[in-house]
């Protein structure tokens, strides 16, 4: 089935290149290093390499708890971070500079998996979430390079969507050597498609072992005096296309009540930066844009359009609306609200992180709305009770600190397999 699957992969190469060109018209940084992307990259690691795939930002900012606690405890060892997006890319870089390797990941075509091995000389593989990759798998298989589904998660749509492929999905489980699953119910799914029990285990998400830096506070709260510190605040973050719609048409109705409220906009992806601050000025909203520092007091709307501030952000507002959950996206990390304990709101659409949603409902740090009336509704309630305000983000500072954990029992296992 394999060999099906590699077939039609290099029959839509030419399309995937069409892609890439297209998808640079607005994110120029994709019309770039195209030879990395088949394997022709320049890396020249002279140490044991450590490699960890995080495929965008998400997953790279999931990851950099593990990557520094790697460099800690493996510092003879080199780190290489492949990604697949520009997004990605940058926060490897912004964060880690020259201390790792960094490359995007070859396209899963078997020349190209080979050309990069060949290179890198990987001793193990962490996949960050569920990347999984037939020919990669296959190859790091056949060279003994153990692999890790590090954090990993599927949910019920994944799932079903691989059990229509499932020798592929067979063959690729076979290649794997250890799942870390987020939750019991992510292990369940992997066991349901074929995963071999004795290589699955739980671990919790990393994400509940990001720490904040030392002069966090200071900086959120000199960020809030830029913006007045009289003023409530509302962040609406990681939004997709339809979603800015609804939050612009819920702040005005606020702005009735609340003169002098600052929403917090923040995008999911840079190359719709441009076009959601037109959406907001043809409200006639007066805008400032982070990238440009220009926040003022007559501020309506803060646009977040650079990268990696989102949790300086969330801890500078009084109240999350997170992404991606009211279109079926699937949610992004709720986590980070609740770890700066500000409440957070969340849409229907929460299939990506379903777990983690009810856990914060669970315990009372989170409100589920499902359409644009109710969504006013509970940043109305959050901005008018303050106690409520409170109670509900030291509800979710407190859930997050308890779930701590799961980073040392990953490392564990990475420490497991490093040794053989």
């Amino acid at each position: 089935m394999r060999l099906i699957y590699t077939f039609l992969f290099y029959l839509l190469i030419p399309f995937i290149l069409l892609r890439l060109l297209w998808r640079g018209r607005q994110a120029p940084a994709y019309w770039h290093r195209w030879l990395e992307r088949f394997g022709f990259s320049k890396i020249t690691p002279v140490q044991p390499t450590l490699w960890i795939h995080a495929v965008s930002m998400g997953e790279v900012q999931a990851a950099i708890p593990l990557i520094q606690a790697l460099e800690i405890r493996y510092p003879h060892n080199d780190i290489l971070i492949t990604t697949m997006t520009p997004t990605g890319s940058q926060r490897v870089c912004d964060v880690f500079g020259e201390r790792v390797w960094h490359v995007y990941l070859p396209y899963d075509l078997p020349d190209s998996v080979a050309r990069f091995l060949t290179r890198a000389q990987p001793s193990l593989l962490i996949l960050m979430e569920t990347e999984l990759w037939p020919n990669l798998l296959s190859a790091c298989h056949q060279r003994s390079i153990p692999v890790i589904l590090a954090n990993a998660r599927l949910s019920i749509g994944s799932a079903a969507g691989y059990q229509r492929i499932s020798g592929l999905v067979g063959e690729m489980f076979n290649c794997i050597t250890a799942v870390v699953a987020q939750t019991p119910v992510d292990a369940k799914r992997f066991l349901a498609l074929g995963a071999d029990p004795t290589k699955i285990s739980t671990s919790g998400s990393i994400k509940f072992d990001t720490h904040l830096p030392i002069n966090f506070s200071e900086k959120a709260q000199h960020l809030r005096c830029q913006w007045g510190k009289e003023r409530a605040v509302w962040i609406a973050a990681s939004t997709h296309e339809g979603e800015e719609k609804i939050v612009l048409d819920v702040f005005t109705t606020l702005k009735q009540t609340y003169h002098t409220l600052l929403l917090v906009l923040v995008p999911r992806h840079p190359e719709r930066f441009n076009h959601v601050n037109n959406l907001a000025k043809q409200r006639g909203f007066i805008i400032s844009r982070r990238s440009k520092a220009d926040v003022h007091k007559k501020t309506d709307i803060y646009l977040g359009d650079t990268m990696g501030d989102l949790p300086l952000l969330y801890a500078s507002c009084d109240v999350a609306f997170v992404g991606g959950t009211l279109v079926p996206v699937g949610g992004h990390n709720l986590l980070e609200p609740a770890a700066v304990g500000i409440p957070v709101i969340m849409g229907p659409h929460v299939f990506e992180c379903a777990e983690i949603c009810r856990q914060l409902l669970e315990v009372n740090a989170a409100t589920q709305i499902t359409d644009t009336q109710q969504l006013a509704q509970a940043v109305t309630l959050y901005l008018s009770d303050a106690p409520l305000n409170k109670h509900t983000g030291d509800n979710g500072r407190l859930f997050v600190v308890q779930n701590r954990g799961a980073l040392e029992r990953l490392l564990i296992i990475i420490d497991k397999h490093l040794t053989k």
